[in-house]
């Protein structure tokens, strides 16, 4: 594997700030998704706690499936691919589902296993 070289000193001037003023952008836009996500996990902790204490199941498939389909018209109109901004959400789903289980498994004791 070849290391990535920052240091480019062949190239224009004029590229290379334009380069980094886009990294730099880059790296701004990362930190915000962040604490968005920060901010949407706080959130969703806050239902996983409400669910557990209502004895309701962690997952809801059909506000996941309402969310996809909400999501994928989103990405459409950004101009962002569809099944882009399905996988992530459907991997911060998971992850979502699996903090309301150990919230619930905190509350109750283990969850049966499916089918019991």
């Amino acid at each position: 594997m070849t290391p990535r070289h920052t240091s480019t000193p062949d190239v224009d001037p004029a590229v290379r700030a334009e380069l980094a003023r886009l990294r730099d952008s880059i790296d701004n836009i990362d930190a915000a998704l962040v604490h968005m996500l920060a901010e949407r996990f706080k959130c969703t902790q806050q239902v996983g706690h409400l669910k557990a204490a209502h004895q309701l199941p962690p997952a809801d498939p059909a506000r996941e499936a309402a969310q996809i389909a909400r999501l994928r018209r989103l990405a459409e109109s950004a101009k962002l691919d569809p099944a882009f901004a399905e996988k992530l959400l459907n991997f911060i789903i998971a992850e979502v589902i699996r903090h309301h289980e150990r919230i619930a498994e905190d509350a109750t004791g283990p969850l049966p296993a499916d089918g019991e």
